[in-house]
């Protein structure tokens, strides 16, 4: 309790105080006194903790599901998401939660599965790890999925999966599924028919947006990105030209995916970002009001977070919570892709951000984080 006398944090401890909490507490009443430290902090205190899973640890556990479940026998979904080690089930927003906000799993589809479709009201993206040959329907278009595509599902909308391919396809699923578990704003429909059959040509807002930045005329009145999937090609060829510049001290060469009709993120909810880290490169530390989600896409370096340093390579995932001082460091070239919670924020006008000043811009390496599966 900053800023209050001694005598007062007496009284606060005496008998009279705890016994008229404790009789308040049977009318379900609670005391505000006690509470305030907890729930308005001086600034944030996220419950979510730094964490690494290996991308052994994926491919380990992804394939022992693969030998126990499929999409028609145990879950529509053969995903496996991760719990942040600070959020429990017992805790507001702990259910499903990779950070306070953002909920982020791992999906593997094999070769003539299907995953049958639904719709509901939390708005889902997926980064494609690895693989090729399965699509994903949504409201009667087919999108055919390759490694380093971005694609987005608005809420609302029916889809689901099929794999036509030959090998396993591995991707990133994020959905602001704590967000809307914790308002109470959570609906779900399964479709009558399994997987939603095509009525409209495949890859259709693909072909629509095949000139990039020049939008289709009438475009412009759509409130859900028009665009469902970004393709990893362009999105390196948009690094590219930031490479012929300095790059961002605290993001190296970074792209955010946007919504081409209104230039907002293509997610109403949840921002996406790709960044290039050469060689060589290490940011200066910032921290801010959002928290972040990483997946290593390619390349291999580490990340500092309030002093203690996770080393990452090609198929591992990271948190990093709000408000928790960071910087990375490549040692090979790396691409990371990246889930936000931005747009949360924003909503709420409470995004902040502040630049590690001391030390040119770099964190004291205090501690190491060890990886399971390692």
């Amino acid at each position: 309790m900053a800023g209050v006398s001694e005598e007062v944090k007496e009284f606060m401890k005496s008998d009279t105080v705890k016994d008229f909490t404790k009789d308040i507490e049977q009318y379900h009443l609670g005391p505000l006194w006690e509470a305030i430290p907890e729930i308005m902090n001086h600034t944030p205190k996220p419950q979510a903790q730094a964490y690494l899973w290996s991308d052994e640890l994926i491919k380990k556990k992804m394939g022992e599901a693969a030998q126990i479940f499929t999409p028609d026998r145990g879950g529509e979904r053969r995903a496996i998401y991760f719990q942040n080690p600070g959020l429990t089930y017992r805790q507001p927003w702990g259910w499903a939660s990779t950070t306070q906000t953002i909920y982020v799993a791992v999906q593997m589809l094999l070769p003539g599965e299907k995953a049958p479709s639904h719709r509901h009201s939390q708005s889902a993206l997926r980064f494609i790890s690895e693989g090729q040959g399965a699509y994903t329907i949504v409201q009667g278009e087919r999108i055919f999925m390759e490694e380093g595509d971005f694609l987005i599902t608005p809420k609302g909308l029916w889809h689901g999966h099929e794999h036509v391919g030959d090998e396993p396809m591995l991707w990133t699923d994020a959905l602001d599924i704590p967000t809307l578990y914790g308002i109470g704003g959570t609906f779900f429909d399964p479709y009558e028919g399994g997987l939603q059959e095509p009525n409209i040509p495949d890859n259709f807002t693909e072909k629509r947006y095949r000139g990039g930045m020049v939008r289709p005329v009438g475009d412009d009145k759509y409130t859900v990105a028009p665009l469902a999937n970004y393709k990893w090609d362009r999105t390196v060829e948009g690094i590219k030209g930031l490479m012929s510049f300095d790059p961002d001290p605290h993001h190296g060469f970074a792209v955010e995916y946007i919504n081409p009709s209104t230039g907002k993120a293509a997610n109403p909810t949840l921002g996406t970002r790709m960044q290039h880290l050469p060689a060589g490169m290490h940011t200066k530390a910032l921290r801010h009001t959002h928290s972040t989600v990483y997946q290593v896409h390619r390349g291999e370096g580490y990340t500092v977070i309030n002093g203690t340093r996770f080393d990452w390579k090609k198929g591992d995932y990271f948190v990093v919570p709000n408000w928790a001082w960071y910087e990375h460091y490549a040692s090979k070239d790396s691409y990371l892709f990246s889930v936000n919670d931005i747009p949360i924020m924003d909503r709420f006008e409470l995004e902040i951000e502040q630049a590690y000043e001391s030390n040119n811009g770099h964190q004291e390496v205090t501690g190491e984080f060890k990886a399971a599966f390692r």
